[in-house]
């Protein structure tokens, strides 16, 4: 009776650590998962920051020499137009067709230009890094948790 006395005091202490040691690993990991997730979203605050502060002065003469170039398009086209009927022998209406078409076809190369220019643009480069080893790290000490390890057998 005495040894079942103590074989029983002993699963229910085993029983308690386990439970005790379960809700201590859920409790850690649960802080541990709050501080990535706040740490994580100070990254993205910083990266946002650097990516507007780079980014405010080209979007701004972006802006400006865009207003400037479309407030100037159509004297330039016309002028064109002029030198085409002055020196190409066409007529008005044919010369402004063709500098119309040759506009349209130099925009569209600026354009192709600029998309290929924006697609190497990854403003959140390090947020995006840091939350695939966040995430990893999440998936590993899920996968892990249920494990026992030698010291704990004892």
């Amino acid at each position: 009776m005495a040894d079942q006395a103590s074989v029983s005091s002993g699963r229910s202490r085993i029983q308690a650590n386990g439970h005790a040691g379960v809700v201590s690993n859920l409790a850690e990991f649960t802080h541990d998962a709050a501080t990535l997730a706040e740490l994580q979203a100070k990254l993205f605050l910083l990266d946002m920051k650097e990516s507007v502060a780079k980014a405010t002065v080209p979007v701004t003469g972006i802006l400006m020499g865009g207003v400037l170039a479309l407030s100037a398009l159509p004297v330039l086209l016309f002028g064109v137009a002029e030198l085409i009927v002055q020196y190409g022998h066409m007529t008005r209406g044919w010369a402004l067709v063709v500098t119309a078409v040759g506009a349209f076809v130099l925009a569209a190369i600026v354009a192709l230009l600029a998309v290929w220019s924006l697609r190497q643009f990854d403003p959140l480069r390090r947020s995006r890094e840091e939350l695939a080893r966040n995430i990893a790290w999440i998936k590993t000490v899920l996968a892990h948790s249920g494990r026992f390890t030698p010291r704990e057998i004892r």
